[in-house]
């Protein structure tokens, strides 16, 4: 026990060939040796213990780690994120349930890397909802060979997932396209060779920079020169103008006509009068 807890814990940074010889150096524990290391960090909350226990299965990580080379990831980030699931299921064992730390780490491993692998195989999300998930790392491992799957293979997978066929098509479908850069590379070749990016033909029909400032001036600019026009009317047109054209609710002529107790039609001709003043204002 004092060899366990007594371990270098410094491991080589260098290369993952380095990293993975000197983990598979590490003593595995005994099923007693688990107990006992496990049980005192439950308890005493052990920090050397947890350590041992870590270190001793960092050599699992690294077999589950080869199991996902498929997904054109590094392994020295596979295993980092496994590291940080084994982790995890240190933390949470219970060494009085009657499993080996191994069995019940896995599944924290596993699901460490699985959200890794998701995040980070395609810039755009693959697969959100957990059916999704399955379906992925279930598509990927039932494909024996290129190709798309046939479709006995796809009724054996949504079978065994409980779900639709077409879920399974779909993700299929999802998992086979791949990202493409919206400019896209620099091309010197000739034209035959030239890959036209969607830069190169979505058109963004939203306004620049420099259209956005231009509107912001020209609107401030009309607002500043409407209330300047509206500064030389006398009061009556001012409230007419304001109840008829600035209001949210407009009034009525008549409504008018009855506050300022004149006719509607002396009402429209004060309007018209008002507004011909604010055109040669604003124009002036």
């Amino acid at each position: 026990m004092n060899q366990l807890t007594n371990l270098q814990f410094a491991l080589p940074t260098g290369s993952i060939e380095s990293y993975i010889s000197s983990v598979n150096q590490v003593p595995i524990l005994s099923l007693e040796e688990e107990q006992v290391l496990a049980r005192r960090f439950r308890d005493e909350e052990d920090i050397e213990a947890a350590r041992a226990l870590v270190m001793s299965h960092l050599r699992f990580v690294v077999k589950i780690a080869r199991g996902y080379n498929g997904y054109g990831l590094s392994q020295a980030d596979l295993i980092q994120e496994g590291n940080v699931g084994l982790m995890k299921a240190v933390k949470r064992f219970d060494p009085d349930v009657g499993v080996r730390l191994v069995s019940f780490a896995v599944h924290w491993v596993r699901a460490e890397m699985h959200e890794f692998i998701l995040k980070n195989w395609r810039i755009v999300k693959i697969a959100t909802t957990k059916a999704q998930r399955k379906l992925f790392f279930n598509i990927r491992s039932s494909k024996k060979r290129l190709g798309w799957l046939s479709q006995n293979e796809v009724n054996d997978v949504a079978e065994t997932l409980g779900v639709k066929p077409s879920e399974v098509v779909e993700m299929e479908k999802r998992m086979s396209n791949y990202d493409a850069s919206f400019d896209g590379a620099a091309n010197d070749n000739d034209d035959d060779e030239t890959v036209y990016a969607p830069a190169h033909y979505v058109e963004n029909k939203s306004a620049g920079p420099e259209e956005l400032i231009e509107t912001a001036q020209l609107d401030e600019e009309s607002h500043n020169s409407l209330h300047k026009a509206i500064a030389i009317l006398d009061d009556r047109s001012k409230d007419i103008i304001a109840k008829r054209w600035l209001a949210e609710e407009k009034a009525t002529l008549h409504e008018l006509a009855a506050e300022h107790s004149v006719s509607a039609e002396r009402i429209r001709q004060i309007e018209n009068n008002a507004m011909k003043k604010l055109r040669d204002a604003i124009t002036a």
